[in-house]
């Protein structure tokens, strides 16, 4: 079975947003609305567990601040000024992409091969996350883009593989997943999909073991920054960098060792 998609998860596996951007974005929210609440990354990485913005901010204010009694109206403002706060810093350049990510989007590209997005967020910043990490040219020319406005549950619900994989009118053998979760390397098994999982600062803190993954590494890699290999059942050469090689590799071997 020929590889012919690659479908990318993005929070924390094209750049660490989380950490950087979203946590950061939190917090000011929380003081522009005139709340004394800050989210250490401690707090946050526990937070993590909860998936979805609104639902991880209903989860904190019902367990770590229950005299406030926040209602969806409070939930609803501290989200939309949050997301206006991550768009702001985009456009300031603060995020940035993981090691890697733009050398092996480009080279996935020009072998002919097709990149998607499968992610549970909102489809109001995933569009400038993808521009600001990628660049235009690159985010331009990526496809089908699934977030968390086409899927009715997040991850590690499967939704989102499935939304992807049917808008690019595949099978779920002939794409692999790339992500950075134990949520993320969750959903995309149960659609069906190889895996490779490439943790970032929050699964690594977490210490998530990614049982169902097909290849961990550390980063995609870059000349002078090679990836080091955390697990690598099928044996795959990597030698410091992630290619579309390596990715062909996986696919191939993840395949053939379930039929």
């Amino acid at each position: 079975m020929k590889l012919r998609a690659v479908i990318f998860d993005v929070d924390g596996t094209l750049a660490e947003t989380e950490r950087d951007g979203h946590r950061v974005a939190y917090n000011r929210a929380f003081e522009l609305l005139g709340l004394p609440d800050r989210w250490d990354e401690e707090l946050y990485g526990r937070l993590l567990w909860v998936a979805g913005g609104r639902e991880r901010l209903r989860f904190y204010f019902e367990v770590f601040r229950p005299e406030l009694r926040a209602d969806d109206g409070l939930i609803r403002r501290v989200h939309d000024v949050k997301n206006q706060e991550f768009l702001r810093m985009l456009s300031a350049g603060v995020v940035q992409p993981r090691p890697g990510v733009r050398r092996l989007v480009a080279g996935l590209l020009e072998a002919g091969i097709a990149v998607g997005v499968a992610t549970t967020g909102s489809r109001e910043w995933v569009g400038p996350v993808l521009t600001a990490v990628l660049g235009p040219e690159l985010a331009g020319r990526l496809g089908p883009v699934v977030t968390g406005d086409d899927v009715a549950r997040k991850k590690p619900d499967p939704e989102a593989y499935r939304v992807a994989l049917y808008r690019l009118g595949l099978e779920a053998g002939e794409a692999v997943a790339v992500e950075d979760s134990q949520n993320g390397v969750e959903a995309a098994a149960a659609a069906g999909l190889p895996c490779l999982a490439v943790p970032g600062f929050y699964s690594l803190f977490a210490g998530e073991g990614f049982a169902g993954a097909d290849l961990v590494v550390d980063s995609l890699g870059e000349p002078g920054r090679p990836a080091r290999v955390l697990y690598n059942p099928h044996k795959i050469a990597v030698d410091g960098l992630v290619t579309p090689e390596v990715i062909r590799h996986l696919q191939q071997a993840a395949v053939g060792g379930r039929r």
